[in-house]
């Protein structure tokens, strides 16, 4: 039918088992940094393990998405207090730009405001167009007044920590009211 969308995906809650796959696309969305000669020293192999993100998955509020029968993406967030923070969202390479990115963060927003939570929180990359712009076209902004959320002062400390360059970082916030 011309002109009309056909959806190839779907997504829903992630369930125990899914961690074992999600590594795996984490590992190969993580490729894409490669390309920014800044980030060359970045290992892609350096992804969250199977048994921290079933302990994510128990607290209820991570999603992937299915296409061709398997998990092609998966957004881990962990609740903190009135918050719901995204620790991690990688679509497989082979399936960007069919909106499932968007997807994910769109039903995460939805579960997110069901469940009673005021705000969905990230860091990212404040330049690169599939992170900061990518997530400011649903929703969120970057935190300035980061005296108001030591929590996320906290994580780009870490991050810095870990070797990510700290001027490129940011916070985000995504207001659910």
């Amino acid at each position: 039918m011309s002109g009309s969308t056909r959806t190839d995906w779907s997504l829903r809650l992630a369930r125990p088992g899914d961690a074992d796959a999600m590594p795996a696309i984490e590992r190969a969305a993580a490729r894409k940094f490669l390309a920014d000669p800044d980030l060359a020293d970045l290992d892609p192999n350096d992804t969250w393990t199977a048994d921290k993100l079933r302990g994510l998955i128990r607290k209820g509020h991570c999603l992937v998405s299915e296409a061709d029968g398997r998990l092609v993406g998966f957004l881990a967030s962990e609740p903190f207090r009135r918050e719901l923070h995204v620790w991690e969202m990688d679509v497989h390479p082979d399936y960007q730009s069919r909106g499932i990115g968007a997807g994910l963060v769109r039903a995460a927003q939805i579960d997110a405001r069901n469940s009673g939570f005021r705000a969905l929180t990230l860091t990212t990359f404040r330049d690169l167009a599939w992170n900061a712009p990518f997530y400011a076209r649903l929703g969120f902004e970057e935190v300035t007044a980061l005296d108001a959320h030591p929590r996320l002062v906290g994580e780009l400390a870490n991050e810095a920590d870990n070797g990510l360059p700290a001027e490129r970082r940011c916070a985000m916030i995504c207001f659910l009211d």
